[in-house]
């Protein structure tokens, strides 16, 4: 940067580091995005074309910051797990917060057309952004925990609350019906009523979509074919002549390289990091301890 007599004016930009050796979440949600789905006539209670939207938006973020190693999305918010050892930004929160954002939206409008090619863009969509510090695995996973029960309790309302504007109800007499109702009665509702059974809806409903990152598999090696092949010619007479006479020569030679060739030691294995390998989305449940035991290097 050139240097003026104007230059003072960095001295108020102030760092904003986040605390080392912990790990950051980025949440991001969309705003106003009652109208907007609105304006763009999403399909109720959910729209898989804008659900697909928005997890190709959060796979573009992981393909370009592998520090990434996890995100889980629904409806409208997307979090971002990286790693507690980033070094991203010299882990700045604004510049985090930032390019994570800018990156998902400009994903998210750029991919539109694929998956709602019918219905145009009537004004742009945008995000917010926080970035949340976390010291131990128990919040991490918590964390999760808080957002997929979320993801449970509000699709349950919203299937609930559609099947009766659907069926006839307004959005208010809708929302009188279900005031003081737990989730065993929308259940109940939504089987008696209506011949829906709310456990059997798709998961990604259901559960929210995991992006996460899986090793690719290793390449096999056939132990009967420790070498890859070799293209051979016919030996000729002088080939045969070359190969007598130096065995006579040197009858131990190949026995004593043999002897002097050092042990190669194995190789250690480097632990999986979850950042490089294939990008996959994922309904499972991230509560219990399953998913976390078979994704240890989600909590190094």
């Amino acid at each position: 940067m050139a240097k003026s007599r104007f230059e003072y004016v960095r001295n108020y930009e102030l760092p904003d580091p986040l605390i080392p050796g912990t790990f950051i979440v980025v949440r991001i949600d969309g705003r106003g995005f009652h109208k907007f789905s609105d304006a763009h006539q999403f399909r109720k209670p959910n729209d898989k074309r804008a659900l697909d939207l928005m997890d190709l938006a959060a796979k573009t973020v992981m393909n370009e910051y592998k520090d990434v190693i996890l995100a889980f999305g629904e409806s409208d918010e997307y979090s971002f797990l990286l790693r507690r050892n980033t070094k991203l930004y010299n882990r700045r929160r604004s510049k985090i917060t930032s390019s994570i954002v800018s990156l998902f939206t400009s994903a998210y409008v750029f991919h539109w057309s694929v998956y709602l090619p019918n219905t145009p863009l009537q004004y742009p969509p945008s995000f917010d952004s926080r970035a949340v510090i976390y010291p131990t695995e128990k919040e991490v996973r918590d964390y999760f925990a808080w957002r997929q029960a979320d993801t449970h309790i509000n699709n349950l309302y919203n299937t609930a609350f559609w099947a009766l504007v659907q069926g006839g109800q307004t959005t208010t007499e809708a929302n009188k019906t279900l005031q003081g109702t737990d989730s065993k009665d929308k259940n109940e509702l939504l089987f008696s009523k209506y011949n829906i059974n709310y456990n059997n809806l798709p998961a990604m409903y259901r559960k929210g979509s995991i992006c996460v990152r899986q090793p690719l598999p290793m390449s096999t090696v056939d132990p009967l074919s420790p070498t890859p092949p070799v293209t051979q010619r016919l030996a000729t007479t002088a080939d045969i002549i070359a190969d007598h006479d130096s065995s006579l020569d040197q009858p131990n030679a190949q026995l004593a390289n043999d002897e002097q060739k050092p042990i190669k030691k194995p190789k250690k294995v480097k632990p999986y990091e979850g950042i490089d390998g294939e990008l996959v989305i994922v309904y499972e449940d991230i509560i219990k301890d399953q998913f976390w035991n078979e994704r240890p290097w989600l909590l190094l």
